[in-house]
C-alpha cells in the first residue's frame, strides 16, 4: 500500500475500485488497497446511481456483489466506491402511516422524513436465548375461529394460506385493527415480490379503513432486482425491532409472500454461480430463511408476532421451500374458496388449519376439549355431505342428524363481522374475547340452540346476541 493510500485509510476516506464484470445483477469489482467487508454497500454510476451489496470476497483484491438497483449503463473500467456501511433504514414513530422501499426511502409521495431520523443496519442478529421470554402465550386476535382452532403464538410465526378473493387482505386489516385496539401496538406490512397493483390496492384499502396511521408499509416489488426482494424482509424487521426493543411495544409483522423471499435467494444463488441443491433451490436456503425468521420472537420487553402468506409451489407440501417454512411456523390458517362462496367469513377452513399452541398446557384443558369437539363435529359433517346431497338429511341416523345440525350452527357462529368492513357490509364490527368464543361453542355443543334458526347465529359476536335477536324477532 502506498503512503497516499495508507493516509486515505487512516483518514477514513471511501475505498475506490474499478468494475471488472457485469452479469445481469451480479457485479465484480477490484479494490487495490482496501477490500470492502461482506454486506457493505457499494455505489457506482450507470444511467442512474447503482447500489451493490457485497456478498463474496473472491480474493484479496476482488469482491462480488448483487445490485439492488438496475445496472443499465454500468460498464467495465468504471469507478466504484465503497460507502463504508451496510444498508440502513430509518426507525422511529415518524415511520407510522408511511410507505418505504428497501433503503428506507419514502415512496408514498408525502415528502421526506424529518432530518435527524435515526437509522440502523438491516443486518442484525437474532435475540439470544437469555433475552427471550420463556413462557408461550397466545396472541388473542379477537377473531373467533382463529383464536379457538388456530391460536397464534405471541412472538411466533403463523402461515396464512389462500388464493385471490378469499378474504386474505380483509383478515390482515382486521388483525392490524385489533393489534391497535387490544395491544396498543403497531403493525408492519412487508410486501416481498408484491405486484404494484396489489400494493396500491392494499394501501388505499388500509387508508379507507383507518388502520394506516398505526402501520408501516415496506415494499420490494416484483419488478425490482432479486437483491431488493431478498433484503426487504430484513428492512421491515429492523423497523419492527425498534418498536419491540426500544419502545417495549407488541408488533404485528405481516409478510406477503415469504415464498418470494426464498425465490429471490434462489435467483441470487444462480447468478452467483453456486451449485443448486434439490429442485434447483439454493444450497443456503435453510440458513437464509433462519437468519430472517429467528429475529421474529418475543422478549421480556415486547414481541414481534408474524403472520406470513405462504405460497406452496404446485400444492406440493414436500417442496423444499414449503418444508423449511413450515419448520418455523407455530400455526397455519388456511382460507377456503368454498367457505367464501357460502359467505362464511372469515373463510377459514377449520379442518385444514391448525396450531402447535392448541395443547392443554398452553391454552388450558377447557379450551382444548371444546376445540377438539368442534373439530370432530366439523369432520363428521364433512364426511356426510355427499350422502346429504344425494339422499337428503332425513336418511341419516338421529345421532348423525344432531351432529350435522350442531356443525352448521357452529359454522355460522364462527362467522364474524369485521370492524374494517362495516362500511361495506352494514354489520357492526365485533371483536370477541376468547372466553366468549369458548362459552358460545360449549353451549352450541350442548344443544342449547337446537331450536334456534341457523340464521340467528350468523354474523354475531358473543352467543348472547343470538338470544337477543331471537327475542326481538319473536
Amino acid at each position: 500500500m502506498t503512503a497516499v493510500n495508507a493516509q486515505a485509510v487512516k483518514q477514513g476516506r471511501p475505498a475506490q475500485g474499478t468494475i471488472l464484470e457485469v452479469h445481469s445483477s451480479v457485479v465484480d469489482a477490484r479494490f487495490p488497497d482496501r477490500l470492502p467487508p461482506i454486506y457493505n454497500l457499494l455505489r457506482a454510476q450507470g444511467r442512474d446511481q447503482v447500489y451493490i451489496e457485497v456478498l463474496q470476497q473472491l480474493d484479496s483484491r476482488r469482491v462480488r456483489g448483487i445490485a439492488l438497483t438496475p445496472t443499465a449503463g454500468l460498464e467495465r473500467g468504471a469507478g466504484i466506491t465503497d460507502t463504508g456501511r451496510t444498508i440502513t433504514v430509518p426507525v422511529g414513530t415518524e415511520l407510522l402511516g408511511r410507505v418505504f422501499n428497501v433503503f428506507g426511502e419514502p415512496i408514498d409521495r408525502r415528502g421526506d422524513l424529518p432530518p435527524g431520523t435515526p437509522r440502523r443496519t438491516i443486518h442484525r442478529g437474532a435475540v439470544p436465548l437469555s433475552g427471550q421470554a420463556a413462557v408461550s402465550k397466545v396472541f388473542v386476535t379477537g377473531i373467533k375461529i382463529i383464536d379457538l382452532l388456530s391460536p397464534i403464538e405471541e412472538g411466533g410465526k403463523s402461515g396464512l394460506f389462500g388464493g385471490a378473493g378469499v378474504g386474505k387482505t380483509v383478515l390482515i386489516m382486521e388483525m392490524i385493527q385489533n393489534m391497535v385496539t387490544r395491544y396498543e401496538g403497531v403493525s408492519i406490512f412487508c410486501g416481498i415480490g408484491e405486484r404494484t397493483r396489489e400494493g396500491e390496492e392494499l394501501y388505499r384499502e388500509m387508508k379507507e379503513s383507518g388502520v394506516l396511521s398505526n402501520t408501516v408499509m415496506v415494499f420490494g416489488q416484483m419488478n425490482e432486482p432479486p437483491g431488493v426482494r431478498f433484503r426487504v424482509g430484513h428492512s421491515a424487521l429492523t423497523m419492527a425491532e425498534y418498536f419491540r426493543d426500544d419502545r417495549g411495544q407488541n408488533v404485528l409483522l405481516l409478510v406477503d409472500n415469504i415464498f418470494r423471499f426464498i425465490q429471490a435467494g434462489s435467483e441470487i444463488s444462480g447468478l452467483l454461480g453456486q451449485i443448486p441443491s434439490r429442485l434447483g433451490y439454493q444450497p443456503t436456503l435453510a440458513t437464509e430463511l433462519s437468519d430472517l425468521e429467528e429475529r421474529i420472537t418475543n422478549t421480556t420487553r415486547g414481541a414481534i408476532t408474524s403472520v406470513q402468506a405462504v405460497y406452496v409451489p404446485a400444492d406440493d407440501f414436500t417442496d423444499p421451500s414449503a418444508e423449511h417454512v413450515f419448520g418455523h411456523l407455530t400455526s397455519s390458517i388456511v382460507l377456503s374458496r368454498k367457505k367464501a362462496s357460502e359467505a362464511l367469513y372469515p373463510a377459514v377452513d377449520p379442518l385444514q388449519s391448525g396450531s402447535k399452541m392448541l395443547v392443554p398446557h398452553v391454552v388450558g384443558q377447557r379450551h382444548y376439549e371444546v376445540a377438539q369437539e368442534v373439530i370432530r363435529n366439523f369432520a363428521v359433517y364433512e364426511d356426510l355431505k355427499d350422502i346429504i346431497a344425494m339422499l337428503g338429511i332425513e336418511e341419516l341416523s338421529r345421532q348423525d342428524q344432531r351432529t350435522v345440525h350442531r356443525a352448521r350452527r357452529l359454522e355460522r357462529f364462527l362467522t364474524q363481522p369485521f370492524v374494517v368492513t362495516e362500511q361495506f357490509t352494514g354489520y357492526q364490527g365485533r371483536t370477541v374475547p376468547l372466553e366468549d368464543t369458548i362459552e358460545g361453542c360449549e353451549r352450541i355443543l350442548g344443544d342449547e340452540f337446537e331450536d334456534y334458526p341457523e340464521e340467528a347465529l350468523y354474523m354475531i359476536g358473543s352467543i348472547d346476541e343470538a338470544k337477543k335477536d331471537e327475542s326481538q324477532g319473536s
